[in-house]
């Protein structure tokens, strides 16, 4: 679907019409390479590590403001390394995930504390989101933001402090956006599409057009009429359009199956984690991915406003592939692991807080 999505982005940018799927197959070799040796690699060791692999983040953040950070669509995002364009934000999602499970676990016992339970972990979480909304990228700090509250929720922190918290989080971020034009119009785009479909919901207009234009059994491979400049981000953000287009809502669901059934995986590994750092890596690891790929669903229909945020595994991204193998391998190493102790008993994936009480 790359391929197909790419063809004429390709051509026009770099007269070549398998430009990014050239260098998404690149790509791929290193995501495999990080998937097998992340499998192989005893998960533990992230415990270790996870302090130190959180500070290369940050650093890798705060460095999208010096020289060799690159301004794109009006955004701080990327590092150019060499002949390599590479996004920090996406490399800190499995710091933050392995930061998060390091803590909880070694916390268990006075995780219902303030200091312990609330403030010390959104101080943690504080690192990585304030440079990245300061980017702006809201999707990604939204994203990370929720799934660190859900997994303190599964740590056992106390429910009315998490909930104060976490609005307060929100609250703040709707005042950034109120304080930012381009999203505020992309909101206002998004509550009346039909008005602003030539200008702020063109994307979205033609969105929603693919999938109509798609219907059950699609137009067929390669026959998208949306990747023709109607669709600007068709090989990245938008790629899930083109696939309802050119094979169909069938397909469309079938996408959709399957990142519930890894959904499912993942929660079957997380309860079956012989100890709760590999419970919440686990954890984390499945709602980081599921939850992009369901924002990133829930943009490309129109359901909220417009998010640069990719559709894990599918969109055009080096960065993203390789960083989702990572996680998919540590997951598996979460699972060979469970194997390998066959008398791990299943655990309930979120704390008795009454028995803790």
């Amino acid at each position: 679907m790359l391929a197909s999505a790419s063809t004429v982005r390709g051509d026009v940018l770099h007269g070549d019409s398998g430009f990014f799927v050239k260098r998404q197959l690149l790509w791929l070799v290193v995501a495999v390479v990080a998937a097998a040796l992340a499998a192989r690699l005893d998960y533990h060791i992230y415990s270790r590590l996870a302090v130190a692999v959180a500070v290369v983040s940050v650093l890798l953040l705060l460095l999208v403001w010096s020289p060799i950070g690159l301004y794109i669509n009006g955004s701080y995002r990327w590092l150019r390394l060499g002949p390599l364009t590479v996004q920090p934000s996406e490399f800190s999602k499995p710091a933050v995930i392995m930061l998060f499970a390091w803590w909880l676990a070694r916390n268990q016992r006075r995780i219902d504390e303030l200091k312990r339970g609330i403030l010390v972990p959104f101080a943690l979480l504080g690192c990585f989101v304030v440079p990245i909304i300061a980017e702006p990228d809201f999707g990604t700090t939204m994203l990370m933001s929720s799934v660190c509250i859900f997994m303190m929720f599964l740590g056992g922190v106390l429910v009315a402090p998490l909930l104060v918290s976490g609005c307060l989080g929100m609250i703040v971020i709707v005042v950034l956006l109120f304080q930012n034009p381009e999203r505020m119009s992309r909101i206002t785009a998004f509550m009346d599409p039909e008005k602003h479909q030539l200008d702020k919901a063109w994307q979205l207009a033609n969105s929603l057009r693919a999938f109509a234009g798609g219907g059950w059994r699609g137009v067929g491979p390669g026959n998208s009429m949306q990747k023709y400049h109607y669709l600007p981000e068709a090989h990245t953000d938008f790629i899930f359009p083109i696939i309802g287009e050119e094979l169909g809502l069938v397909a469309a669901i079938a996408v959709l199956l399957l990142f519930v059934l890894l959904f499912l995986c993942g929660l079957g590994i997380a309860m079956r984690a012989r100890d709760d750092f590999g419970r919440f890596m686990a954890f984390g690891i499945t709602l980081m991915i599921t939850m992009q790929a369901l924002i990133n669903f829930c943009v490309v229909t129109g359901c909220v406003p417009t998010k640069g945020l990719a559709l894990p595994f599918i969109s055009y991204g080096g960065s993203s592939l390789v960083v989702s193998g990572l996680m998919i391998g540590i997951l598996i190493n979460v699972a060979l692991t469970n194997m390998r102790s066959p008398s791990a008993a299943d655990r309930n994936l979120f704390k008795d807080r009454a028995r803790s009480v």
